[in-house]
């Protein structure tokens, strides 16, 4: 067994504990938010370093830019879906605040919904997307 080969095998093990750690987090966490959370970092971390070990294992240039595309839409993917997922989440009451440190969004939509509707009624105003 060579080096190169050695440290392909800690990196794939790296990666198994850390989507295994996901895994966990997502079963034992409390709340939508926490769960949402260990899903998301170490899973992309996971795959990170397993993409990474595949391109030490078969280093060319399709598989540099087949794992490059991999990473680029998975960066720019799962922390978009995570946080349409928490303010889904939060907006339908599935989110624990008594385990909120500081609700900025509950803060933000109170001013919004304030400065939308002086009256407090939202019914009958053209362009309303609650319509």
């Amino acid at each position: 067994m060579t080096a190169s080969e050695l440290g392909i095998g800690v990196l794939i093990l790296l990666s198994g504990f850390l989507s295994m750690a996901a895994g966990i987090g997502v079963l034992r966490f409390p709340d939508v938010l926490t769960r949402l959370h260990a899903a998301t970092k170490p899973q992309v971390l996971g795959l990170a370093v397993v993409l990474l070990a595949i391109v030490l294992r078969v280093p060319t240039w399709g598989v540099l830019s087949t794992v490059v595309l991999i990473m680029t839409f998975q960066l720019l993917t799962q922390p978009m879906t995570a946080h349409m997922l928490g303010r889904a989440a939060y907006r339908s009451d599935f989110v624990r605040r008594d385990l909120l440190i500081e609700d900025d969004l509950g803060r933000d939509i109170a001013e919004h919904e304030h400065d939308d509707a002086p009256d407090g009624s939202h019914e009958g105003r053209e362009g309303d997307p609650a319509r």
